[in-house]
């Protein structure tokens, strides 16, 4: 008799689970269509690890960040108003695109923070702006961070997502 009741609610909530997850994964296929944004790109200058020094401070590596900002559109130019770096503590560091700056149908803009360049910290950012004459896929921004020594490797991705600019 339990059997009974059991089974039809097991395969309603399993109907129910695949419903979902078949809403996520078409949710994850088709891109918002936008004609602008302002995206916010965490970026590290160093990251903190390991244990605590003498004065309490914990160890810290270097790192480099590459910034590609790519355009997904294959027939679309996009334009890249500003790309605006931050430190930790939300002081705008350095304008990285002084005047707008045009990326072609599937073409790729790069930015680079070099490993001595300490300013921006562990809280480090940028804000990048871009707008396109019709609504288009969003481009796909990321900063690859890199420490590469003889004796290991460090290599992360972090992903711009869209915020509101007020």
């Amino acid at each position: 008799m339990q059997h009974e009741i059991v089974r039809p609610i097991l395969k309603a909530v399993l109907v129910l689970l695949g419903a979902a997850m078949f809403g996520l994964a078409a949710a994850q296929v088709s891109p918002t269509l936008a004609q602008g944004q302002v995206l916010y790109l965490p970026v590290y200058s160093h990251i903190y690890h390991g244990d605590l020094d003498k004065q309490g401070k914990p160890f810290q590596t270097l790192l480099s960040a590459h910034v590609s900002i790519r355009n997904t559109n294959p027939q679309v130019p996009l334009k890249i108003l500003y790309a605006r770096y931050y430190d930790t503590d939300g002081k705008l560091l350095k304008e990285f695109v002084p005047a707008p700056v045009s990326i072609p149908p599937l073409g790729t803009h790069e930015l680079f923070v070099p490993r001595s360049d300490v300013t921006g910290g562990s809280g480090a950012n940028f804000l990048i702006s871009w707008s396109a004459a019709a609504a288009v896929n969003p481009p796909l921004v990321e900063a690859l961070h890199a420490d590469i020594q003889p004796a290991r490797t460090l290599i992360f991705v972090t992903t711009a997502r869209p915020i509101h600019p007020y």
